[in-house]
């Protein structure tokens, strides 16, 4: 039997060291589907519900695996649903390929059923490297460079197979005129700035008095580098979100998360240094970084193409973020004096933690969305991968989680989409079946992404040696990040018609699928239902009914927020008086020394 195309596209991926394709069939891939056929399932084809979750899923898998995700589906509706995971990929830097059929090149341009314009539909998305394949020929080329172009750029690309030509004889490319030949692989290889440019970057790091560190995912491969030069220069160090897992936040100095779901020392970090060092981060909000003219500046990324914003950065090193400490380490003075600015920065970080130990001992009704991730935070294992989703829970993800070495963790960070939670979770089981992974969602993207998800987690669990996959879901029947963005940003009161959700038994819909279900009502019950999921021999959803009523404050709270959010209690929000009661109470948590006050 004749080689086809589609046998090749997989062969090809299969030599890539490509274990498995998350994907949703349809007849625009009717080829690869029978190839996958011929070949035992090999990459395996993991079903999800919609072509969606293929997409986030191949996100988290590529985001905890360091290795590329590969989805696929069917042309039309199909390649269009996948473009909001893809999109995601993109503003993440994550390596992504998506594979998707087209109808017939016969129809082509014809107004045919399912017809769209799928390469103009990716230019924006798959930018770096999209291609058509309208003979066999172009293979395996196109395939080589979807792949490599997506590690070597950290973005997702996309390849379109027409119908036809997946049930086309393959025949490779020839010794000849307008043939363009491909081969498998590509070196590991290591960026890093000149001598000048380091020692010019010296020269501002070790003028400095009151040096901060903002790391962000291109900081994961520098650990090591990154503790010795912070504590080379006695700084603080914060972290974006997706850096999140970058550093311990055991030690003295890591501030936390910084931004609108930061920390208040991480605030205080970048308000009162005089030396930033940005290592791997394009954190975007120029509002939350020292003040322009404050604070000498120097930026380490490895793409030339994303150095140099956000901040007037006075040398801008591009390079490998380890390779470039390791050479720049060497060049800084060892003897830097007193310790008044790192005493300053650590006892910030214990004021915080005992603030955010109080606040989340307050009372609420039912129960304390924050105490909820605070008691989770001690019973996590030393091996968890965490995946949060968009909303009020990334607030409680980012600030009551404390990461330790060997955590895993990461959610939607520049497109901040709803909806990735679940399906990142997934991805991250395939990636690593013999590790415990959590996810931490609201509600409303239980609704939108996660419900029909479980679906996927019952059929795949029996594939994880590990079986614990925990989805927690706080249960407050509001879309509560975005209620309190009216409150705080517009001076409205909650819109009921838009902000409030139906009251869903998520426990109940986990069991009927044979997944294990718990429902905690009240406080007291929440550490025994975290320990009782964690157990759990199979997947778990966990649901804990939450109070809407518990704001979450920005470190930064300007008075002017506090009273738009006031004036729209007093205009007419529907839970005033909660709103009212719990915002003053959790505020004035950073003001009270000692233990938790009620």
């Amino acid at each position: 039997m004749s080689t086809k195309v589609s046998d090749h596209v997989l062969e090809r991926l299969r030599a890539w060291d490509v274990e498995q394709v998350f994907a949703y069939p349809g007849d625009g891939i009717n080829g690869l589907l029978a190839a996958w056929g011929r070949a035992g399932d090999k990459p395996r084809f993991i079903q999800s519900r919609h072509e969606e979750m293929s997409a986030f899923e191949a996100v988290g898998y590529a985001k905890f695996s360091g290795r590329i995700g590969v989805c696929a589906a069917t042309s039309g509706p199909g390649a269009i649903h996948l473009l909001n995971g893809l999109y995601d990929a993109k503003l993440d830097h994550v390596p992504v390929l998506a594979i998707v059929g087209q109808t017939d090149r016969s129809a082509m341009g014809g107004s045919y059923q399912q017809e769209v314009d799928l390469h103009t539909l990716y230019k924006d998305v798959a930018s770096e490297f999209v291609e058509t394949v309208t003979v066999p020929e172009q293979l395996p080329n196109v395939l080589d460079r979807a792949i490599r172009t997506a590690y070597a750029r950290r973005c997702p690309t996309a390849l379109i197979i027409p119908g036809d030509v997946q049930e086309l004889d393959y025949s490779p490319p020839t010794h000849a005129f307008k043939m363009v030949p491909s081969s498998l692989g590509v070196s590991e290889w290591t960026a890093t700035p000149t001598d000048e440019a380091l020692r010019r970057a010296a020269e501002v790091l070790n003028a400095g008095d009151k040096p901060a560190i903002l790391v962000g995912q291109g900081a994961a491969g520098a650990v090591a580098e990154v503790r010795e030069i912070a504590e080379l220069l006695g700084a603080g160090v914060a972290k974006a979100l997706l850096g999140k897992d970058v550093l311990s936040d055991e030690l003295p100095y890591v501030t936390g998360p910084i931004g609108l779901l930061g920390s208040r020392p991480s605030y205080e970090l970048m308000r009162d240094c005089d030396t930033l060092l940005t290592i791997g981060s394009s954190f975007p909000y120029a509002q939350f970084l020292p003040d322009f003219g404050k604070a000498r500046a120097v930026q380490i990324d490895l793409d030339p193409h994303m150095i140099g914003m956000r901040y007037p950065y006075e040398v801008n090193l591009v390079g490998d973020a380890r390779a470039t400490l390791q050479r720049l380490i060497p060049l800084l003075e060892t003897d830097r004096g007193g310790r008044e600015w790192y005493d300053t920065v650590a006892a910030n970080v214990r004021r915080w933690h005992e603030t955010m130990d109080r606040r989340a001992g307050l009372a609420a009704d039912p129960i304390n969305p924050e105490y909820v991730a605070r008691a989770l935070d001690p019973l996590l294992p030393d091996d968890v991968i965490l995946t949060a989703d968009s909303g009020s829970v990334a607030n409680w993800y980012a600030r009551h989680i404390t990461m330790r070495p060997g955590m895993r963790g990461s959610l939607s960070g520049t497109l901040a989409t709803m909806g990735p939670g679940v399906p990142y979770a997934i991805g991250a089981k395939f990636a690593h079946p013999d590790r415990p992974v959590v996810a931490l969602v609201g509600d409303g993207a239980m609704q939108m992404n996660g419900l029909a998800e479980m679906i996927t987690a019952a059929k795949y669990r029996d594939r994880w040696p590990d079986p614990r996959l925990v989805v927690a879901v706080w249960n407050n029947q509001d879309l509560n990040q975005v209620t309190w963005e009216m409150r705080a940003m517009e001076g409205a009161p909650s819109f009921l018609p838009s902000q409030e959700i139906p009251d869903v038994r998520y426990a109940d819909f986990a069991r009927s699928l044979g997944l294990e279900g718990i429902r905690v009502e009240k406080s007291e019950d929440v550490a025994a239902g975290w320990r009782a999921a964690l157990a759990a021999d199979r997947p778990c959803v966990i649901e804990f009914l939450t109070d809407p009523a518990v704001p979450p404050i920005p470190p930064h709270a300007t008075w002017e927020q506090m009273e738009a959010t006031a004036a729209s209690v007093l205009r007419g929000d529907p839970d005033r008086g909660s709103v009212v009661k719990q915002g003053l109470k959790a505020k004035v948590q950073e003001f009270l020394p000692g233990r938790n006050r009620r």
